[in-house]
């Protein structure tokens, strides 16, 4: 269970404290088992921060607090602050990031048996989409849907999604897809073949959770030699 320690602090002294940070990192490198860790300031106290930092689970938590350097440090920044900073213990009970679930539910929606349905309440209105497969970038909502709906048209397909990650307003998702071919698909006439493809998209959202842009990088000629279109080009 993913394990999340908030250490609360006062100091005017803050910069050296973010100084003895890196050093921390530095003398800890390959020996931390510290993932993630993010330091507010009170927008009503200078003097106030938290820091969040996430672990794996309570039992690394407690090996990297018993690293040597650990606790060298930690009595160097008791002196810089304004009293004795307090700590908050916390399994984590529910983790959603918010920007993931709704790729997810994006790829699902793309996906989705019966008609298209709107795709505003996922994507903005001047959706910016990047695919190199096509000459001209796609942009705006309307292009999008009918590049789905070329696909759609194409094959009933399927996505898996393998892995995600997210950075700031990027999400990162590696995905597998499967399709049986059922209709013209960039001239090819339906064949009826079981095909599979593998791609990794990124995409970049608003505030709002809406997908923004993407880019894609994905194998279309692997594609395309399952269908049988380079077998021509070969002889």
């Amino acid at each position: 269970m993913t394990f999340v320690q908030l250490i609360d602090c006062r100091t005017s002294r803050f910069d050296e404290m973010n100084q003895l940070m890196d050093t921390w990192v530095e003398k800890t490198r390959g020996k931390r088992t510290a993932t993630h860790s993010v330091i507010g300031k009170d927008r009503s106290d200078a003097t106030h921060f938290i820091e969040i930092v996430e672990f794996p689970s309570f039992e690394e938590a407690m090996r990297n607090s018993h690293l040597p350097e650990t606790d060298r440090i930690f009595q160097e920044m008791v002196a810089l602050c304004d009293g004795l900073p307090t700590f908050t213990d916390l399994d984590v009970v529910r983790d959603e990031q918010l920007f993931a679930a709704n790729i997810r539910r994006f790829f699902e929606t793309m996906a989705g048996p019966g008609e298209l349905p709107p795709l505003n309440g996922l994507m903005v209105e001047s959706y910016h989409d990047h695919d190199p497969a096509n000459e001209q970038d796609t942009i705006g909502l309307d292009a999008m849907r009918r590049e789905i709906e070329m696909w759609r048209g194409g094959f009933d397909f399927t996505f898996t999604v393998e892995d995600q990650l997210t950075q700031g307003d990027r999400v990162c998702t590696r995905w597998a897809w499967n399709g049986t071919h059922k209709g013209d698909f960039m001239g090819i006439p339906a064949t009826g073949k079981q095909v599979t493809m593998t791609g990794t998209t990124v995409f970049r959202c608003q505030e709002d959770g809406k997908i923004a842009e993407g880019w894609w990088q994905y194998d279309r000629l692997g594609l395309l030699a399952q269908l049988g279109a380079l077998d021509a080009l070969e002889q």
